[in-house]
């Protein structure tokens, strides 16, 4: 079946996974505490949150204090539930909003996007980062998501390293797995689109094993098939 959809990850693909590592994740851990006290009883959307936090640990209610402790322990651990990425979104949008910081995407990212929009394909971001936190990060570094991109899909479709989040994807999009190319850096990721029927290649800008799937150094590497 011909390749109708392209599905990315951000980080690694369209923008460095060092930006993550190094400015957006030390930001969310140092405002985490502050922006709970500010924010968790007077924003409905961060009260959902805190809320659906404490459910995943059992049912709790969470004091502002173990809120913190329980979404910095995820942090450590790489995990990325759905309530701690709303979160971590919203610190960073007030960052953005405050000049901390300014995201970068590489300089293929926007010439190929276009090359590929212009070619009639549906064009699509899965990220472990909420949908606004994406957005955040193209847009500050001067893409323009909203035009560009068909679709932007986070955790609440599952993680990116389960087989089921990408048949649901699938679904959202409208079209069979076959039709839709995956594009990241990781191959487990890689490995669970495969499973559920999707096309892959590995996006290899520092190298490194593909394993079972198609390898391209960048964006304006990767030949549609």
């Amino acid at each position: 079946m011909a390749i109708e959809a392209v599905l990315m990850d951000i980080e690694g693909v369209l923008g460095p996974q060092s930006f993550l590592d190094e400015t957006l994740v030390p930001h969310a851990r140092e405002r985490l505490g502050a922006f709970i006290a500010e924010h968790g009883e007077e924003d409905e959307e961060i009260e959902g949150a805190l809320d659906e936090a404490g459910r995943l640990m059992g049912g709790f209610s969470l004091k502002p204090r173990e809120a913190e402790a329980l979404l910095l322990r995820w942090m450590k651990q790489g995990r990325n539930p759905t309530p701690l990425k709303i979160i971590q979104g919203r610190i960073w949008q007030e960052g953005y909003a405050a000049g901390a910081f300014r995201a970068e995407v590489h300089g293929d990212a926007g010439p190929s996007l276009a090359a590929w929009k212009g070619q009639g394909m549906k064009l699509f971001t899965f990220s472990s980062s909420s949908e606004l936190a994406q957005k955040l990060w193209l847009s500050s570094a001067g893409l323009d998501a909203e035009r560009l991109l068909d679709g932007f899909f986070d955790t609440r479709m599952g993680q990116k390293m389960e087989e089921e989040a990408y048949k649901a994807i699938a679904q959202e999009i409208g079209l069979a797995p076959a039709q839709i190319l995956m594009l990241s850096g990781n191959v487990d990721e890689l490995d669970a689109a495969a499973s559920a029927g999707l096309a892959t290649v590995r996006i290899a800008r520092e190298g490194g094993e593909s394993g079972r799937h198609p390898a391209a150094a960048d964006l304006a590497s990767v030949i549609l098939p």
